[in-house]
């Protein structure tokens, strides 16, 4: 049985099985992500460094589909299978994908649900804030163990200081939302529910898990405001 996330993040769970917050998905990640379409190609042009021309790419925490199509269009020969919990959300990712679905399988679950490879690359975007810092490991190592050795994994999700500026960091991240045409009530809402349901770490304490999950190499990327990203291999 699939190990679930905590009760924060199973509260952002049941808002992407609202078909109205499914339909408006798209809409709201380049509004909270600077760079959003960026981590997509910089995901991609890292993968593209060790994964073969016909990979096979694991993506935890697939709903909504943006990130598989980004990679599926870029690569026409790699084939994915997409986890996530949300149902809803997986069949928001068919949507967006298309035809492209012909090269995706989609698994509704949790990283124990996912087959167990080898696989030649791996994604996690936006996904592991969700957990505490024991399960985020957790899921790190078994994605780790579905990888083949050397394999890339790039991981990138919101991480900023929890020190004394912390309610600076998210009040940046309301503000870069607002002034990317997020209506100030809702960024205002988001940035509570960041600060109160969602399992944040500081930079240095996700390197540290990534690290001690397995991918001893693994480095920063990408940083923009209160997002951070990583890639290392197995």
């Amino acid at each position: 049985m699939a190990t679930k996330a905590e009760d924060g993040a199973q509260d952002f769970i049941k808002a992407f099985s609202d078909p109205a917050a499914v339909a408006r998905y798209a809409e709201g990640p380049p509004r909270f992500v600077p760079g959003f379409d960026g981590l997509h190609k910089m995901t991609s042009v890292l993968l593209a460094e060790h994964a073969p021309s016909d990979a096979r790419v694991l993506v935890l925490g697939a709903g909504g589909g943006l990130e598989l199509k980004a990679l599926a269009t870029a690569h026409p020969d790699w084939t994915f299978v997409g986890v996530d919990p949300a149902g809803a959300m997986l069949q928001q990712a068919e949507r967006t994908l298309g035809p492209l679905m012909a090269r995706v399988e989609l698994v509704e679950g949790y990283i124990d649900d996912a087959p167990a490879g080898p696989f030649d690359a791996a994604t996690c975007l936006l996904t592991l804030h969700f957990l505490s810092a024991d399960e985020r490991e957790r899921t790190v190592r078994a994605i780790h163990q579905r990888l083949k050795p050397g394999a890339p994994f790039v991981a990138a999700h919101g991480s900023y200081p929890q020190d004394a500026s912390r309610d600076l960091w998210l009040s940046r991240y309301a503000g870069y939302a607002v002034a990317s045409g997020a209506d100030p009530e809702q960024a205002q809402m988001a940035r509570n529910a960041v600060a109160t349901a969602v399992n944040m770490m500081s930079p240095e304490d996700d390197l540290a898990i990534l690290r001690a999950a397995g991918f001893a190499d693994a480095e920063p990327f990408f940083a923009a405001f209160t997002w951070r990203g990583w890639i290392g291999h197995a």
